[in-house]
């Protein structure tokens, strides 16, 4: 629908029976329409509600922990977050804000069959904001998902017919058309169905980068098919395929007749199409005998490509995948690893998340999936490590609706690594050089006090072990011992690496003491801080201050958060540094507080 704008501004400003602030609120709806793009009502959820008046916090379940204590520090460490997602990313956005390579996702397809639920409340084909619920829903997810990728980082989102459009509409808002990588299409079925007038045989899969810019599409390619290469003229150059010599355009200084050296047969490229290099550079290749006539001689050239320059170059992806694994597929390995149960619908097939990391091409990644379902991607990651020696990291994140989290993508995951039998009675190894954690999401009260402060920042801990990589808690630090002083000083180390956790500033002396026994040169020694402002207590570690990076706590985890919060009714984070002495007084404050309750107990 069109309209004059204009006119309408002067209509309203003109018309009678409206307050002036009736009238500047349209006029603010007016110039905040959108001239081209989506536009949906948005709803609210009661995940986003609740955030706030609460902050998310980890906690790790110990007892569905699998590591393996001789080799641990040097094997990756998955994780498995069991919680509503939003709230998640919202935690996420502290551990690994910007550090995510690649995000995949499956999300709900909103095919208005029991598929998609929204404020616990299934969205069915009948509901007039079906598409505004699911956007919404959406919306609140990607652009949190968008600061977690690293500048090169990519995101992968699988999707159908039903949301197809809208979803590439809210992609190129939220990542800019510019960023757009591809729609591919990937056949996720074989079988064809009867029982509509066209059998939905595929999927699709949008890819988005966070800067498309940092990428040279050179880098975005999968491993070469090495299954025609050959050597049958034993060329120390090693095996080869045959390429055409011929390629699109006309091009006059690409157009010249070519003789056959074995049959004297001349040949011109074909119609519409020129060779691949100059005539002089062409002699050159024919020296070099990078020249062949068919496999007899006999036919027309063809340039040859060596084994060595294709593994390095890699294959251009396409735009269709139909040369995978199927949703059948899927399927069949997750009843094999439960015994032949169904315990999951259309599960995602390994190869294609293996594909997707090989796109990527680092086998180094961080990967992080939030509609985690069965936990493919976390199968999909330990397996490629496995077949090349890859180190990548895999965050998995679920709600436990029907159990999901704990009996299928935990228990899929946990029996991957140690291992498991197939309904045959065939045992499958497992990849047991992996760590799994698992966690839960809880909540802190969002306000600002002391007392809250105090109480937010101990219970952060899995959080700084997840941020940091460092999971081993040590009793001792230097001479101090720490058994039984976990109210005032925590201390985790592995590799090399190094991590305090002080809650009380009256052990500053003791540790820095420590501190400048340590040769510590590579890496400095992290300490994060209990300080209800921004102030790390800086004076206090002076004489070792080119040692440590100081981290106040909770204000760094307020901080990392707030852009990803909701707006709130209490008090907000106060910004400003609190200097030393005041940031003492209030601690010794605090502490006089705390005897007096216990004098009176």
């Amino acid at each position: 629908m069109k309209f004059d704008k204009e006119e309408l501004i002067r209509k309203i400003r003109e018309a009678e029976g409206l307050s002036n602030d009736d009238k500047s609120a349209l006029l603010g709806l007016l110039n905040e329409k959108k001239t081209y793009g989506l536009v949906w009502e948005d709803s609210t959820e009661d995940a986003f509600e609740q955030l706030k008046t609460q902050l998310p916090i980890l906690r790790e379940v110990k007892d569905r922990q699998i590591v393996n204590d001789t080799e641990s520090e040097h094997y990756p460490n998955h994780i498995l977050i069991e919680g509503e997602n939003l709230q998640t990313l919202v935690a996420l956005t502290y551990t690994h804000g910007g550090m995510i390579d690649v995000i995949y996702i499956d999300p709900p397809y909103n095919t208005g069959h029991k598929d998609f639920t929204y404020n616990d409340s299934y969205v069915d084909s009948e509901d007039s904001f079906k598409h505004s619920k699911w956007l919404s829903f959406m919306d609140k997810r990607l652009r949190i998902a968008k600061e977690l990728l690293s500048p090169r980082g990519m995101i992968f989102i699988s999707i159908d017919d039903n949301e197809d459009a809208q979803l590439k509409l809210l992609c190129d808002e939220i990542f800019m058309n510019k960023n757009k990588v591809s729609d591919i299409i990937w056949q996720s079925r074989k079988s064809v169905s009867s029982d509509t007038f066209v059998s939905q045989n595929h999927n699709y899969t949008l890819v988005y980068a966070k800067n498309i810019d940092l990428w040279d599409k050179e880098e975005f390619r999968l491993p070469a098919n090495t299954d025609d290469f050959e050597n049958r003229d034993n060329d120390p150059r090693g095996p080869w395929v045959a390429d055409p010599f011929d390629a699109p355009n006309l091009r006059p200084n690409l157009t010249y007749a070519i003789i056959n050296p074995n049959t004297g047969e001349e040949y011109w490229p074909p119609k519409g199409r020129c060779w691949r290099t100059t005539e002089e550079q062409y002699k050159e290749f024919l020296a070099d005998n990078r020249i062949v006539f068919g496999k007899k001689g006999t036919s027309k050239p063809q340039l040859k490509r060596f084994l060595d320059f294709a593994m390095a170059k890699g294959e251009t992806p396409t735009s269709i995948w139909n040369d995978i694994e199927t949703t059948t597929n899927g399927t069949q390995l997750l009843q094999s690893i439960f015994n032949g149960e169904k315990v999951f619908s259309n599960p995602k097939p390994v190869e294609l998340i293996k594909r997707i990391m090989f796109l990527i091409g680092k086998n180094d990644l961080t990967i992080l999936d939030f509609f985690a379902g069965s936990g493919t991607t976390m199968h999909a990651t330990m397996q490629l490590n496995a077949e090349d020696g890859g180190h990548r990291q895999c965050i998995l994140v679920t709600n436990n609706e029907n159990g999901i989290c704990e009996n299928v993508t935990y228990e899929r995951n946990k029996r991957v690594i140690e291992g498991y039998k197939t309904p045959k009675g065939n045992y499958v190894e497992g990849l047991k050089a992996n760590n799994l954690r698992y966690y839960k999401v809880d909540f802190k009260e969002r306000k600002q006090s002391h007392q809250s402060n105090r109480d937010l920042a101990m219970n952060l801990k899995d959080a700084l072990c997840i941020k940091e990589g460092i999971y081993r808690e040590q009793n001792q630090f230097g001479a101090l011992s720490l058994s039984g002083k976990e109210q005032m000083l925590r201390y985790f180390a592995e590799t090399g690496r190094g991590m305090l956790m002080v809650y009380d500033t009256r052990v500053i002396p003791f540790i820095t003491k420590e501190i400048e026994k340590m040769d510590i040169k590579d890496q400095p020694l992290k300490i994060y801080i209990f300080a209800d402002g921004a102030y790390p207590y800086a004076d206090d570690f002076a004489s070792v201050i080119d040692k440590v990076s100081l981290i106040p706590m909770p204000y760094a985890y307020h901080r990392a958060i707030k852009d990803v919060l909701p707006d709130q009714d209490v008090t907000k984070v106060d910004d400003t540094e609190l200097t030393s002495d005041e940031q003492k007084e209030m601690m010794a404050e605090a502490i006089e507080a705390e005897n007096n309750e216990k004098n009176e107990d």
